[in-house]
């Protein structure tokens, strides 16, 4: 049977959520299969909890693997009557049917805010050792000076071995991020000598969205944006003029103002045309006094939603003060906060270290993406992304910043961009602005860029002018190693993307272009696709210079290269000249690396099926294997990742430029939040790489490459 491991609270207001959740994320990414289990649920029935939803939403967990046990209602009932062996036996019975399904199970105990916490303790350290399951004992720091907080620390450690639990791991959540550092100075280490792990308290979590609040309130929505997950981060009551009520304003406020304050309404709308003033978070029209129908089709512009509410301002105001906001919500940018104040704090390794859990041969996507964070956050990288006023890029560089990924410089007009993220909600905090036009790095990147093309008569007045191109411009910043790498194509083509990096990046000595693969993810393994962005109808020696760079991009995310050169015969089978291209191609790659795995012409059952691989080319090291396939042309290639990306339900990561001595990579036009947070972490990895690859060459005895680990 799994192992599991028992997330228990040991004072009220832990956020013990948030621990569960990234220790789920922590073993999802190094250990496979998980499962959830919540013995004591909120809602009306076990599959209600939101925190049950949020773990089968993250993690994409069957319901037979992530679930609850028993209403809160149900135990309170069940130990009135004295059956505790009944509330045991059912938790037991649901914990041992979703550890035949996994290796190992997450269980989040009840979070003592009942009337007797004292009951609840023993029922958690009971049910710990009834399901064997070691205890990570979370205690908040909320409201404690650093001495209480150790003293808790020790009368949690005292409680739980009285109750004979094996303690895994004491944490402090909630802390005052002030006194961390006071805080590790004097916990006392218990028996074990390990770490405790200490995290701060989080605003952006504790702040509720404008949909949590017009949830809890039953608000109408009679205008504005359909935005629901700006943060509320202030409330305002408008009981004063208008000069003085827009001076008092602060961006993310809730303004609570009565239906007929129409001065107002006007002054809090008109204050987001201009990136001096704040923007609302949300208005809420009390009293239900409908608004001036004169007022009403300014409202229905407004960036932020218009609710209205039957209640007089102070019910309002009292009523929105009492909305909770927590983890299991599940809003994306809640999640990245939490996970990237779990990164900063915690070290993931030393803790599943202490279960000496084996690590999976399988590869997962969703396992996949998450070791792309993980990697990216591993050695801090900057990324410049061009397109600072497309909401999807600044959206995810808010999520990236609050995972903690990598450092952002975002290009564009500072006010338009900051106007464009202020009015979508959109928090830049931490997050660099640069605007080419005045920026004093214009004149230096223009006198680079007249040097690197005199030849082709560029003179200082027109790279002036180029460098007010925002792709030129990001792409000079990392050609400088002012920032690592770039991430551009939300809203340019490919070509205007990769045109800068080809005049004066240039490629990595030996390769003569630049091409693409896709990393596709399967439901157990990643495999590599090249090329089927880039080069239309590649000559033999560009062929040769795809699966090299592929073999490579291969390795540098961990799948070992195992090259399949494609066409639609396999081995001496087949002739003709797209054929013999292949075949002169497959000798090419042979003779400049004799000891990379690589087949060709080989078709695509030969390729990935052991049994077609058998009779078809018998003996091969790559037949039925491949891990990084070569289409002959963009045509077969761009087809075949579409297919099998909507036929197999495979995820497709990228393109992926690669050739280039420095990472530019390029993005759909229609991609999305979580596309581009992909792909700044593809590009930060990338970038890693590139500045191994040079100490490398400074140092060659110091600095042996790194092997790719088999999927």
């Amino acid at each position: 049977m799994a192992r599991g491991i028992y997330v228990s609270a040991t004072t009220p207001g832990s956020g013990k959520s948030l621990i569960a959740l990234g220790v789920a994320e922590a073993l999802h990414t190094r250990t496979g299969r998980i499962g959830f289990f919540k013995p004591v649920v909120l809602g009306e029935s076990p599959d209600e909890d939101p925190m049950v939803a949020l773990m089968r939403s993250r993690f994409h967990l069957a319901p037979d693997v992530c679930r609850g046990g028993l209403t809160a209602r149900e135990v309170r009932r069940l130990l009135a009557e004295g059956q505790r062996e009944e509330i045991d036996s059912r938790c037991v019975e649901v914990f041992a049917e979703i550890a035949t399904h996994v290796d190992i199970v997450v269980v989040e105990g009840t979070d003592l805010t009942g009337q007797d916490s004292a009951v609840e303790f023993a029922l958690n350290a009971r049910l710990a050792n009834d399901l064997g399951c070691p205890v990570i004992a979370v205690v908040s720091g909320r409201d404690r000076t650093p001495e209480e907080i150790a003293d808790a620390v020790d009368v949690a450690r005292k409680e739980l071995y009285a109750a004979h639990c094996s303690l895994l791991v004491m944490m402090v959540n909630r802390a005052d991020p002030e006194h961390i550092d006071q805080i590790h100075a004097v916990i006392r280490p218990g028996l074990s000598h390990r770490p405790v792990y200490v995290l701060p308290e989080l605003t952006e979590i504790s702040r509720p969205t404008t949909g949590e609040v017009s949830g809890a309130l039953r608000l109408r929505q009679i205008a504005g944006s359909a935005d629901m997950e700006r943060e509320v981060s202030g409330v305002k009551v408008a009981a004063m003029s208008v000069a003085n009520f827009i001076g008092a304003l602060e961006s993310g406020d809730l303004v609570i103002v009565p239906g007929d304050r129409a001065d107002v309404m006007v002054g809090a709308l008109a204050s987001t045309f201009s990136p001096e003033f704040p923007v609302p978070a949300a208005m809420m029209l009390t009293g239900g006094l409908p608004p001036d129908p004169h007022v009403l089709p300014l409202l229905a512009q407004a960036p932020f939603p218009v609710f209205v509410y039957d209640e007089d301002t102070y019910h309002a105001a009292r009523g929105v003060s009492e909305v909770r906001s927590e983890i299991w919500t599940g809003h994306r940018r809640k999640v990245a906060s939490a996970l990237g104040a779990w990164s900063q704090h915690v070290d993931d390794d030393e803790l599943v270290e202490r279960l000496n859990l084996p690590r999976p041969d399988t590869m997962t996507p969703l396992r996949f993406l998450h070791e792309l964070i993980g990697r990216a956050r591993a050695q801090r990288k900057r990324i410049v992304l061009p397109e600072g006023t497309d909401v999807r890029i600044l959206r995810a560089a808010e999520i990236l910043r609050r995972r903690d990924v990598c450092d952002l410089t975002l290009l564009g007009s500072e006010a338009e961009v900051r106007e464009i993220a202020a009015a979508n909600g959109v928090s830049l905090t931490g997050i660099d602005v640069v605007n080419p036009a005045l920026s004093p790095l214009r004149e230096r990147f223009a006198e680079e860029y007249a040097r690197l093309r005199a030849h082709r008569g560029v003179d200082l007045a027109k790279a002036l002018e180029v460098m007010l191109d925002v792709s030129y411009f990001g792409t000079m910043m990392v050609q400088l190693g002012i920032v690592d790498g770039m991430v551009s194509g939300a809203a340019h083509t490919t070509a205007h993307t990769i045109r800068p990096a080809l005049e004066f990046v240039k490629t990595v000595p030996g390769v003569k272009i630049v091409s693409s693969v896709f990393l596709m993810l399967l439901a157990d393994r990643v495999l590599v696709y090249g090329d089927c962005a880039v080069n239309p109808d590649p000559d033999e020696a560009q062929l040769a210079d795809i699966a090299l760079a592929s073999a490579e991009t291969a390795a540098q995310f961990g799948v070992k290269p195992r090259v399949a050169m494609l066409s639609y015969s396999t081995g001496g089978s087949g002739t003709g000249e797209s054929v013999d291209k292949v075949r002169r191609a497959t000798e090419l790659v042979r003779g400049r690396r004799p000891d990379l795995a690589v087949e060709g012409p080989i078709q695509y059952d030969a390729a990935v099926d052991a049994s077609i691989a058998a009779s078809k080319l018998p003996g091969s090291d790559v037949a039925g294997q491949a891990t990084v396939f070569i289409f002959p042309d963009l045509n077969t290639g761009n087809n075949t990742y579409k297919a099998v990306q909507q036929s197999a339900g495979a995820v497709a990561v990228g393109p992926v430029l690669q050739g280039l001595r420095k990472p530019v990579n390029d993005l759909s036009r229609g991609c999305t939040v979580e596309d581009i947070v992909n792909t700044v972490a593809i590009t930060a990895i990338q970038a890693q790489q590139t500045a191994q690859q040079n100490t490398a060459q400074q140092n060659p005895q110091q600095n042996p490459q790194p092997t790719a680990q088999e999927n």
